[in-house]
């Protein structure tokens, strides 16, 4: 080991303190990254296990193969393993108790179909002949034997798709069934085994699965099956690959299992894609910017402190090299330390997290969360960490290159002073009197560590608001992207309004809802002009004009109408006066402007007003007659609605929500008259809140009026979303908390060693008789300096950031830029806070300093 090493090493031994929050800073930056590669293959390994046990384990699938077809695709490199399912018929089953399920059907498998498909043995074995089958558990008492007439469904009204009619229910007409079987054939069947319900099994479907072996022999150029296959190569090209290799075998255009390709990071849409990785692209170059400026700053500030000793090495002959080279050798012996343990705590922060969330995510998914560190993830990490290091430590080797003997005994290399560089504005002394003077000329002599600790201090600013507004961001997205209803169940009841308002009564009054409302719907259409148009409607229009009619956009027009009570409470909660409403002479309504709707071309989702309108704004609602003199239909007009009152707030129920349709919300008075001069059917909905909606359903179901089918629970698809959320939001604060221990441990270890390095110039203040109160007011004054420095640069920076997010995230979700006025004013105040106390608490280690002991001192 050169002499200039083990010198470096004395040093960092020398100056234990600074050394090690300088590991500490460089453990919790590795830890962050490690932590943030783990999560990412983490959540990958779980989402692609859910999306396999939930759509089976297959990338793109193809409808209608037929053998000369399936022998292309067997023979193309583009493919691994292929699964193929068909659909051998249907056959009555007497013994269902359920009506809406007459039947049982056979599907038949290959032997790669029984994998690809995750069908789960309950007991027995899988299929190995064609005449051996398995049954799903309904049917576990059907015997061991099984015979069937099997033939194809038929109906006179609508036609099945012949790959896939178990996608179709029952169909009925006025309550009873209106489809047969043709083409019946006999056939029997040996019972081997008992599976979980598949994959395929809709609550819809009309019957019960019975699952057998296929021999692909059995398809032939005139027959086909459905064919799943897993891609060999998962990449964003899969898209274009498949589809360019089903024109060139004659095949219809495939499908896609999304959530098995959006688990290993691709989408169908360039712009959830460029989303995506962008998204990532900003967290991970904050990281960086976080870790380096934290290691940077402790480098640049050792150089400082370091400078006498370089100085000394440079009088009796060092190199620029070998100076250069001390600095990288102390970021290798930081790195050697700090690597491994970060990395070590990084793993160890994901895997108590992950213990932690598991039932919760679990439920969610249903699918165990486990932990996956792979090694891409710790090369990234180590590769990451390393880079880091050796980036903050290239300006301050640099430096260190340039330190000449002479420079080393002036002490001027931080210190360069001319009479411009330290005036301060007059200004400042009247408002801060002659120590804030002093504190500004403070700063602006010792003009590099004032830098290295304002830029710190802006890093931090920057990384709290860009990573909490990535979180809100992200919980927007997923807010729009799932939509979720506001009510837990609904229930229809088809009865005259004497028992309709019964059976409402008996519901709202258990004790286990917590709100409700009766919603009558009826729909209209109306003629809206150009200027009113939002952004997208006019954007769609000017791709097909077909749909305008003189000019003018024909609106869906949904008009609800409110029980008195809930009516009342809206409007109240809303800001408006419920009596402009009721028993007016005119026809007024609540317009509820503002939309969330799929832009499916674009590939994101929209929230935007439904329609430009003001107050007081006039809608003419017409509807569709037969004209039976004329034999046409044509539109009459209804009624002129006038809009009382505009809110983004929708009341308690479902409402419809695309392009061009607007939502219009009635007093009971207002809609009665409006139903009765259109003659509409009405739509009844009882929609209700409830802590307990599974017991709450049980309970309506056990009631004589109300029919199992009319009951639709919308409380757990809305609990998976909100867990879900809860998740991502536990991950995402967690990171802001990682993030600002670097800002505190960055902020601390640049204050404390910056006033640790000014002792004598302290002391020096000291014996030529500035009195404690003097000197505090001055060490204040100094701190709030730097913060308002800070705050100057970091906030314009931050929103910047913020915005180049905004603009990121656009590509798939479109909604208002607005700023985060609450994390912005809790960043203004924690600078302050903890510059200040940062300051306090590096006075009181040399608050009784003796004034000759460190007038002599040369080490921190």
């Amino acid at each position: 080991m050169s002499i200039v090493n083990k010198i470096t090493r004395r040093h960092l031994k020398e100056n234990k303190k600074r050394t090690l929050i300088t590991i500490m800073g460089t453990i919790i930056s590795v830890a962050m990254i490690m932590a943030v590669a783990t999560l990412g293959s983490t959540f990958q390994d779980v989402l692609k296990r859910n999306a396999i046990e939930n759509a089976g384990d297959w990338h793109a699938a193809f409808e209608q193969v037929n053998q000369t077809q399936l022998q292309a695709i067997r023979e193309s490199d583009l493919f691994d393993d292929v699964a193929l399912i068909r659909e051998s018929g249907y056959a009555e089953y007497g013994a269902s108790t359920d009506s809406s399920k007459p039947y049982v059907y056979v599907t038949k498998l290959n032997e790669t179909g029984f994998d690809t498909m995750q069908l789960e043995l309950v007991e027995g074995r899988f299929p190995s002949g064609p005449d051996e089958v398995i049954v799903s558990e309904q049917l576990m008492d059907i015997g061991s034997e099984i015979h069937l007439e099997m033939g194809e469904r038929v109906a006179e009204d609508i036609t099945f798709d012949d790959e896939r009619t178990h996608a179709y229910a029952l169909h009925t007409v006025n309550g009873e069934r209106a489809e047969r079987l043709t083409n019946v054939t006999e056939d029997s069947f040996s019972v081997v085994g008992v599976v979980r319900e598949p994959l395929w099994q809709h609550s819809w479907t009309p019957g019960y699965p019975i699952i057998g072996h296929l021999d692909e022999g059995e398809i032939a150029d005139d027959s086909t099956a459905m064919a799943y296959m897993s891609v060999s190569d998962v990449d964003r090209t899969i898209y274009d690959q498949v589809n360019t290799f089903a024109e060139e075998a004659g095949l219809e255009q495939p499908f896609y299992n999304d959530s098995l390709l959006r688990a290993h990071g691709l989408t169908a849409s360039d712009n959830m894609q460029t989303t995506l990785y962008g998204l990532m692209a900003i967290v991970m170059v904050i990281i960086v910017i976080g870790s380096v400026a934290l290691i940077f700053n402790s480098f640049a500030i050792s150089v400082s402190e370091r400078s006498r000793y370089l100085g000394m090495l440079s009088s009796v002959g060092a190199t620029k090299r070998q100076k250069r080279n001390s600095v990288y050798f102390e970021g290798l012996i930081i790195g050697l330390i700090a690597i491994p343990i970060g990395i070590v705590a990084g793993v160890a922060g994901i895997g108590v997290t992950t213990y932690f969330i598991n039932d919760l995510l679990s439920s969610a998914l249903d699918t165990e969360l486990r932990m996956v560190v792979s090694k891409e993830s710790v090369f990234i990490s180590i590769g990451l960490a390393a880079m880091t290091i050796f980036i903050s430590t290239i300006i301050p080797a640099l430096r260190a290159s340039r330190i000449t003997a002479v420079d080393a005994i002036r002490q001027s290399q931080d210190v360069k002073l001319t009479k411009k560089k330290v005036k301060t504005n007059r200004l400042v002394r009247k408002l801060f009197g002659v120590e804030g003077d002093f504190a500004l000329k403070n700063l602006k002599r010792n003009n590099k560590r004032y830098f290295v600790t304002v830029s710190s201090l802006v890093v931090s600013i920057i990384l709290f608001l860009s990573i909490s507004y990535f979180a809100s961001a992200l919980s927007q997205s997923m807010h729009m992207s799932f939509v979720n209803q506001n009510y837990d169940l609904s229930i229809q009841v088809d009865r005259n309004d004497d028992e309709f308002a019964a059976i409402v009564d008996q519901v709202l009054n258990m004790d286990s809802v917590n709100e409700g409302s009766v919603n009558r719907s009826v729909t209209f259409r109306t003629l809206v002009e150009p200027e009113r148009w939002p952004e997208g409607l006019t954007n769609q229009v000017e791709d097909n004009m077909d749909y305008l009619i003189d000019g003018n956009y024909p609106y869906h027009v949904q008009v609800i109408g409110l029980d008195a009570d809930s009516f009342s409470e809206y409007a109240t909660s809303i800001g408006a006066d419920t009596e402009r409403f009721i028993g007016a002479d005119e026809t007024r309504a609540i317009l509820v402007s503002e939309i969330l709707y799929e832009d499916t071309e674009a590939g994101r989702y929209v929230e935007e007003p439904s329609v430009r309108a003001n107050e007081n704004d006039t809608f003419t609602i017409e509807q569709e007659n037969y004209d039976e003199e004329r034999e046409l239909y044509e539109y009459e007009d209804v009624v002129d609605v006038e809009i009382g009152a505009i809110t983004n707030d929708y009341p308690l129920g479902y409402f419809e929500q695309w392009l061009g349709s607007m939502v219009l919300i009635v007093s009971p008075d207002v809609f009665e008259d409006i139903q009765t001069v259109s003659g509409q059917p009405l739509y009844d909905m009882l929609y209700v809140t409830t802590d307990q909606p599974e017991a709450l359903q049980q309970e309506l179901e056990d009631l004589a009026l109300i029919d199992e089918a009319a009951i639709h629970n919308t409380y757990a698809q809305e609990q998976r979303d909100q867990q879900i959320t809860t998740v991502m939001s536990i991950f995402l604060y967690g990171f802001i908390t990682l993030i600002s221990m670097i800002a505190i441990a960055n902020i601390i270890n640049t204050i404390s060693t910056s006033i640790a390095l000014r002792r004598r110039e302290f002391a020096m203040l000291k014996s030529i008789g500035m009195t404690p109160r003097s000197f505090n007011k001055m060490i204040y004054f100094e701190s709030i300096f730097y913060g308002l420095k800070a705050l100057l640069y970091g906030l314009p920076i931050s929103i910047g950031i913020m915005y180049s997010i905004y603009i990121t995230n656009q590509n798939a979700f479109a909604y208002a830029f607005t700023l985060p006025w609450l994390e912005i004013i809790i960043a203004i105040v924690a600078v302050l806070v903890i510059v200040i106390v940062a300051m306090i608490y590096s006075m009181s280690k040399i608050k009784k300093d003796n004034i000759i002991e460190t007038l002599k001192q040369e080490n921190v």
